[in-house]
């Protein structure tokens, strides 16, 4: 991948001692495309609730492409670029967001607007919504997503799609 962000991804574990160890230490190798103008590099995931530390797998390399795992969790950097393609979409889950760097706009199906710029933290609950990136430099985000129940609003569910 050309420019994605050198991210160091630090993960712990135990030895055959029971005690702690360093298991990763790397920068990200591992982004992949997303959608126009975008990349995604998953630095963990899990996929039970509550979570298993034990074994040696490297979740942050689990195949597959998610927008949530049901009953786990997602934890990623996205790369997104100026000119990002257009993705309206809701998700069955909660979503803590960090912009890490950049600035970015979040779109609610409503058409309102909410700009954001590094140091500015978010959680989406799974409302429908598109990232838009209208400037000049690349906008990267920490996103942990959590796998929650389909929204029930105004009498009825509102599905995941997109």
């Amino acid at each position: 991948m050309e420019n994605v962000p050198k991210i160091r991804r630090v993960v712990t574990g135990h030895d055959d001692s029971g005690r702690a160890v360093v298991k990763i230490d790397e920068v990200c190798s591992h982004f992949r495309p997303g959608r126009g103008n975008a990349f995604v590099c998953n630095v963990w995931t899990t996929d039970t609730s509550p979570a298993s530390n034990d074994g040696d797998d490297d979740g942050g390399k689990r195949p597959g492409k998610f927008s949530t795992i049901e009953n786990g969790s997602v934890f990623r950097i996205l790369d997104f670029r100026p000119g990002l393609e257009r993705r309206v979409h809701r998700t069955n889950s909660i979503d803590y967001i960090v912009v890490m760097s950049g600035e970015i706009d979040m779109e609610l199906e409503t058409g309102e607007e909410v700009h954001l710029r590094a140091g500015d933290v978010m959680v989406q609950r799974g409302t429908v919504h598109n990232w838009i990136n209208r400037g000049t430099e690349t906008c990267v985000l920490a996103v942990i997503l959590i796998h929650a129940n389909p929204v029930q609003a105004g009498g009825q569910v509102l599905e995941a799609f997109g």
